[in-house]
């Protein structure tokens, strides 16, 4: 039960960034490239702190691979969500997830047992009546670039599968990441950022990124490849909801018809032998 709640407390601070985000792109006066940056920086600063008290260097336990895929992830979020609604961007993002979190637990040798499989396809079809085509069809572009994102995603979380302090780890990929935020900002410097765009960018960085990644990471060594990718995929709907509360975003009958779908699919993929 700790467990369920851990990882549910986890699947909110993943959606709260697709909100976070895409409020401060549409609303808060921030463009991509700064969101991102502050976002990468704040995150750092709140890990390497956390580090100092316990008397660890912030960098240590970051490594290439997983500070190179959280940028991508990171920056890809952010200029996706330009030109995207916020569910519609978190069932494309944690559809991606899913696909490379099973292809990589095949490749590791998990098994997946028939009900897996089943419950996999049951959400996998829930994101496809969530993305059909229609008037709310997703921009091409954006749509791809978030699909990279959640590859990115994806394989950050099988990085961080295999073990080791999670915060350590977590801390020193933000820190490596960081520069490359900065770098993003000068590229693609933009408007300057009003103060609402930055307090959500500190928000999603600091708080629902770093704290979240963290325990993230804590949580991955117990949850196979499988079973984290379809729990993740509950996250567009949660995003949805918090799109419909706070962005006026409208509900529609694809949010009923992929809500049972998904949901069923992930307590099928959930149920033990």
């Amino acid at each position: 039960m700790r467990l369920v709640l851990l990882t549910l407390l986890v699947l909110i601070a993943f959606a709260s960034n697709s909100v976070l985000t895409r409020a401060g792109l549409v609303a808060g006066g921030i463009g991509p490239g700064a969101f991102t940056a502050i976002r990468l920086i704040s995150g750092a600063a709140v890990l390497a702190l956390l580090m100092a008290r316990r008397g660890v260097l912030p960098w240590v336990g970051g490594s290439l691979s997983g500070a190179l895929t959280l940028y991508v992830y990171a920056v890809a979020l952010s200029f996706s969500y330009i030109a995207i609604p916020t569910g519609l961007g978190a069932l494309i993002l944690f559809g991606a997830v899913q696909v490379t979190m099973i292809i990589g637990g095949l490749v590791r040798g998990q098994a997946m047992s028939p009900l897996r499989w089943i419950g996999s396809a049951l959400a996998l079809a829930g994101l496809a009546v969530l993305g059909a085509p229609g008037a709310d069809a997703p921009v091409p572009w954006a749509a791809l670039v978030m699909g990279i994102s959640g590859v990115a995603w994806g394989l950050y979380s099988l990085i961080g599968a295999r073990g080791g302090d999670p915060t350590v780890a977590t801390a020193g990929n933000f820190v490596l990441a960081a520069p490359l935020g900065l770098l993003t900002w000068i590229v693609a410097p933009g408007d300057w950022p009003a103060w609402q765009g930055v307090v959500l960018a500190l928000v999603s960085g600091g708080i629902t990124s770093a704290l979240g990644y963290a325990l993230w990471y804590a949580i991955l060594p117990r949850l196979d490849a499988a079973v984290a990718g379809l729990a993740q995929l509950t996250v567009p709907l949660i995003a949805l909801g918090g799109g419909m509360l706070f962005l006026a975003e409208p509900a529609t009958w694809r949010f009923a018809l992929a809500a049972f779908l998904i949901l069923g699919g992930v307590g099928l993929g959930l149920i033990r032998r």
